[in-house]
Order: C-alpha cells, then sequence, then structure tokens
C-alpha cells in the first residue's frame, strides 16, 4: 500500500461492521417503522462506505526555522585548579649522601608508635611533651630535635622524638618523659626542603640512592628538625635525614 494514502474500509472492516451494528440494534428497538428507517440508513451508510475516502493531506513537515548556528558559550576560560607546589628544590651546599659520624647524645624523648597517615602530628605531639618538662625544669636544648625511627612498615613506625641537653638533668624525668643516648655511627646525610608529606619522594631518592651504590642500611633512620616542628611553616620545613650503613661485608640479619 502507498506510504501516506488512507485505507479504505471493506465490506469485512472494523468500520463498517460497527455502523452495520448501530442500525442493527436501532431496528430491534423501533419495530418495522424503525426496521424501514434502519434499512434506508444501512443503505446511505453503505453507499457513504463505498465511496473512496479522500487521501489523507499530506502536508510537508514544517521546517523549523534553522537560526544560524550558535557558537559555544563564550565563557570565561577558566582557571584551572592550582597543582600541589612541589617540593622545596634542593639548595647548593644542601648534602645528598654525604658520609657522616654520629656521635651519641645525652637525650630526653617520647617513645611510642604511630601510623604514616599521621605520622607529622604524631611526632609533633611528642615533642610538645618534651618542651613542656624542658621549660619547667629551666633545661635548654643543646642541638637540633630529631626522630629515630626504630622500626617501620608499610602502615606504620615505631618511633622516639629527642631533645639533645647537654648534661643529665638534676630532676630526671619519669612517665611518658625518657632519658637516653642517641644512636651512633657511620651514616649518610640527606637534606629534604618542603612539606613532611614530601619527604615520601625524598626517602624514595634515598632508597635508589642506596641500591645505585650498593650500600645497605641499618634497620634505622634519623629526621634532624633544622626547621623547629612546632613553629615552621609546616610546608617549609628542612630536614636532615641519616641513614646508619651497615659497615661493608656485613651479612643480613
Amino acid at each position: 500500500m502507498a506510504e501516506g494514502v488512507a485505507a479504505l474500509p471493506g465490506a469485512g472492516s472494523p468500520r463498517q461492521g460497527e455502523w452495520n451494528l448501530m442500525s442493527f440494534r436501532f431496528a430491534l428497538r423501533g419495530g418495522p417503522a424503525a426496521a424501514a428507517l434502519a434499512k434506508t440508513l444501512a443503505i446511505i451508510l453503505t453507499m457513504t462506505l463505498a465511496a473512496p475516502l479522500p487521501l489523507l493531506a499530506q502536508t510537508p513537515a514544517q521546517s523549523q526555522a534553522q537560526s544560524p548556528a550558535q557558537s559555544p558559550a563564550q565563557t570565561p576560560a577558566q582557571t584551572p585548579p592550582a597543582a600541589a607546589a612541589p617540593a622545596t628544590p634542593a639548595q647548593p651546599g644542601d648534602a645528598f649522601g654525604e658520609d657522616a659520624t654520629l656521635t651519641a647524645k645525652t637525650i630526653i624523648y617520647v617513645k611510642g608508635t604511630g601510623t604514616w597517615d599521621k605520622a607529622f602530628e604524631t611526632i609533633t605531639t611528642s615533642f610538645k611533651k618534651i618542651k613542656v618538662y624542658l621549660d619547667k625544669e629551666g633545661i635548654k636544648p643543646d642541638g637540633l630535635p630529631m626522630t629515630i625511627f626504630t622500626a617501620t612498615d608499610d602502615t606504620g613506625f615505631d618511633y622516639e622524638a629527642a631533645v639533645p641537653i647537654a648534661a643529665t638533668p638534676k630532676n630526671p624525668p619519669h612517665g611518658d618523659i625518657l632519658l637516653g643516648q642517641s644512636p651512633e655511627g657511620a651514616a649518610l646525610k640527606f637534606v629534604h626542603r618542603g612539606s613532611y608529606d614530601d619527604l615520601d619522594n625524598t626517602y624514595e631518592a634515598i632508597t635508589n640512592y642506596l641500591d645505585d651504590k650498593r650500600l645497605e642500611a641499618k634497620d634505622m633512620f634519623i629526621e634532624e628538625y633544622v626547621t623547629d616542628p612546632l613553629t615552621a611553616d609546616a610546608g617549609k620545613l628542612v630536614v636532615n635525614v641519616y641513614v646508619l650503613i651497615k659497615p661493608a661485608g656485613t651479612s643480613p640479619g
């Protein structure tokens, strides 16, 4: 059947059946006169239905007025979010793999454990405790504060947050505050500048350096804080990292 042409209802079509049903019902309810009238109506309806229906007007789809192509919205160029500040670059003279010999010092320290995601917070909390003790006893530090890492794994660490002092105090500390000696021995010194989180990058560089030099580190390292971790800008720290090295030829374990 040609598209766009209305179907003509034939003798058995639903439309013709519907009209025949209507005339039949009228005849049953109106008697002979009504039957004659119904017959006449049926003839007229049949003739009407037999005539071809006009074709459905096929009005062409009216094209919508096409507005000129609009250029993309001229929104101001958005400034991309600021990238995380990179670690402060090393300055001339900064040590990286410099030989150092550590000497034992008398220290006041706090021992504990922590997780890497809160490392700086854990360490500074320990230094606050030490400061309270030193201020109370009128003891001045005799060197830079340090953290001695005695054991580490992927999630956390054991540490000693320490401050060197010149001599054994008259009133020795007690409780969480301890008195002891800092590690000694051959070490390599590396300088880090930047935030504490950026130390991850420095430690990765240190690991690569040790691999290249075929050096084996002891299970201990020290962070010495050139900038006071309690008062310095947390994003502008200067930290000396000391990696204690095993003597050449030392077997593992």
